[in-house]
């Protein structure tokens, strides 16, 4: 079958605005490419669109059009939140333009939303829910629609019919690497975050699938409870790979949580450290869950950065979102990573249920303390399957605007209680930035490394008009892109209030991780499946509910 699968642009950075996140990060889009890859394999041909890479137009139609010119006979849109209603309005032109071709989507989005989003998008033939590597190798084999664990669609009477999960890929290693070689302007192209590397062209891996813990923001409807990884050999393989055929001698690896199975990483930096790449590359790590050992062999293995989600410092926020971290933990952390020769960059987030003015400055003073190399503090933005989206989504302690295409942690969607208005959420926001990369230790730090940082600065350079352009335009257009932020409309065809449809597991993952007294995970289980089971689509289905009945 002729496949083409396509990665949503969706709203990046303001909405209604030039787009100009791109020139500071643009990373290969990884879900599709794997998809591509995986089809391939069993001989299916494939075609990838990037709606946000750098040759790709701006607009529905003219995205729309690429992709009816590889004459496909399937289109599979892989779509975020933010970049859903984008696929949804592509979607709807090539079925105008094109009936037969069968259209799926897949991703978080409607893993956590499921069969209501084929009763609002007529244009949708198919959902793919969770992992997609085994409904969309079923779909292009043309196997009986009933029979295709992890999908959703209309049977020959209109009627949505959900099949259930199928278990999912338990030796990862079975992926062929994803096809970055489809990919155009790949390596060259595409760029990593600026200054979070020495050596060019970047790329980013996965090897890993899912994440051993419950955080209060996170949603994990893709790949559920299951955390699996690839081998050792086959990363080292991967990166042998990126490096041998697109020269990439830097890679962000984009697992979750890279260092979850200390074995595997150990393995991999003994293959690393006994057969050189030269190629250097950043991970994630877990706040008080790492050692002096460990950092030193990703050290050696040639590891420059690594990030821990550490979210606030507020110890009241810390304990509701992040259960398990403490502040002690991350101050030791810092320094252990430090002390093996790395750089730390610490994830933070601002903005959810509890924050305050003053939780914020708490955390901006732990930041300055910290020395860290690099941060990256996020605008949050509740996603449906998460344990707090039942929360947000009731208004609880705040406000919420509900529109999926601003829910790309970049615009301010949720205004808590302890805040006046969005308006004063930004200037915090900003303030903060501009305090971090102001301070003396940073500016020290950064002009150590000029030299090591020519590529990210030749980078700059070579984009200087668009740069300056884009300084001018945010700089004599405040009031203009503040008023198009307030007065930004819904989407017409986006539904507003879905219930998430979560497996029993996630249920109870969420409830007994925002229950403020300790729960028996065995008799919350009970509970949700009794529930479920008297009335599938109540309201008392949502873990707000359920968790009132535990």
């Amino acid at each position: 079958m002729r496949i083409t699968l396509v990665h949503p642009a969706g709203f990046n950075f303001v909405p209604g605005q030039p787009d100009f996140s791109v020139l500071a990060n643009r990373m290969p889009p990884i879900g599709i490419m794997q998809l591509a890859s995986w089809l391939e394999k069993f001989g299916h041909e494939v075609q990838l669109h990037d709606c946000l890479g750098p040759y790709a137009p701006t607009g529905i139609e003219a995205n729309a059009e690429i992709i009816l010119a590889t004459d496909p006979e399937m289109v599979g849109f892989s779509a975020t939140t933010s970049g859903f209603m984008d696929a949804a309005d592509m979607a709807l032109y090539i079925k105008q333009k094109h009936p037969d071709i069968k259209i799926a989507v897949g991703n978080v989005h409607v893993s956590s939303l499921g069969a209501p989003i084929l009763e609002h998008f007529a244009e949708f033939d198919y959902l793919i829910i969770g992992e997609g590597e085994g409904a969309m190798l079923d779909l292009a084999d043309g196997q009986p629609l009933a029979s295709i664990g992890n999908l959703i669609y209309r049977d020959e009477s209109g009627k949505i019919r959900i099949n259930p999960r199928r278990d999912r890929i338990l030796d990862l290693d079975e992926l062929p690497f994803p096809a970055y070689e489809k990919l155009a302007g790949f390596p060259h192209a595409y760029h990593l975050p600026l200054f979070a590397y020495e050596k060019r062209y970047g790329a980013t891996m996965i090897s890993s699938r899912g994440c051993p813990y419950t955080c209060s923001f996170c949603d994990r409807t893709v790949f559920e409870r299951l955390y699996k990884t690839n081998s050792a050999q086959y990363t080292y393989n991967h990166m042998k790979y990126l490096r041998d055929k697109f020269g990439v001698y830097h890679i962000n690896m984009y697992d979750d949580l890279f260092t979850a199975k200390r074995q595997r990483v150990f393995d991999l930096c003994k293959l690393l450290i006994e057969k050189p790449l030269g190629v250097q590359w950043n991970c994630a790590i877990r706040t008080g869950h790492t050692s002096d050992d460990m950092l030193a062999q990703l050290k050696k293995a040639g590891v420059l950065m690594v990030s821990m989600g550490i979210e606030s410092a507020d110890p009241g926020m810390m304990e509701r979102h992040k259960a398990g971290v403490t502040l002690e933990a991350v101050r030791d952390t810092v320094r252990q990573i430090h002390g093996a020769g790395l750089r730390a960059k610490g994830l933070f987030i601002f903005g959810m249920p509890g924050e305050t003015p003053e939780t914020v400055k708490t955390t901006s003073d732990f930041i300055l303390s910290l020395d860290l190399d690099e941060m990256n503090m996020t605008k949050f933005s509740p996603l449906h399957g998460a344990p707090i989206w039942d929360e947000c989504a009731a208004n609880i302690g705040g406000e919420m605007i509900e529109d999926w295409r601003l829910m790309n942690c970049l615009n301010f969607v949720y205004l808590p209680e302890g805040f006046k208005s969005r308006e004063e959420m930004d200037a915090l926001y900003n303030w903060h930035v501009k305090r971090f990369y102001d301070s003396k230790g940073y500016r020290h730090r950064f002009a150590k490394r000029l030299w090591a940082h020519r590529w990210s600065l030749w980078h700059v350079l070579k984009h200087l008009p668009e740069t300056i352009a884009a300084a001018r335009y945010f700089s004599s257009n405040k009031e203009q892109i503040e008023k198009a932020k307030r007065e930004f409309s819904h989407h017409p065809r986006q539904p507003v209030g879905l219930k998430p449809q979560l497996s029993h597991e996630l249920q109870v993952d969420n409830i007994v991780s925002m229950s403020k007294v300790k729960l028996s995970r065995r008799e919350v289980m009970k509970t949700v499946i009794s529930i479920n089971n008297e009335s599938e689509n109540s309201a008392c289905c949502t873990p707000s509910a359920l968790q009132a009945t535990v």
